[in-house]
């Protein structure tokens, strides 16, 4: 599934990277845990989460995640945005649960990693 198709599934709002919205999304991740995020090993993954901090683009930089849905509303500051331009990560903002959003994907096709 394109990234552009779960913007459209969670009624989401792109924030970064629209040059990217043709990318494929084959799996998703639901973690507030940045340590978790880390022990990850697969590709053409996106991450939802409520933590909306830089912490969250640079563990997505290190998992080599490229598109991160901010859920319950959650808001991306500018320094957000100026580290995922450098690394080329999506960021959606959300305003559904983590819960509703994931519930949304899986049903849309979206496959857990675990």
């Amino acid at each position: 599934m394109k990234i552009r198709d779960v913007v459209g599934i969670i009624e989401g709002d792109v924030v970064c990277g629209h040059e990217l919205l043709d990318k494929e999304i084959l799996r998703g991740f639901a973690s507030d845990l940045m340590s978790d995020v880390l022990t990850l090993d697969t590709d053409d993954v996106l991450l939802i989460t409520g933590l909306s901090n830089t912490q969250s683009i640079r563990t997505a930089e290190m998992s080599d995640i490229n598109c991160i849905i901010f859920a319950r509303n959650k808001k991306v500051n500018q320094e957000m945005i100026n580290l995922a331009k450098e690394s080329n990560i999506v960021l959606i903002e959300c305003e559904s649960s983590v819960f509703k959003t994931s519930g949304k994907l899986y049903n849309a096709g979206i496959k857990p990693i675990f």
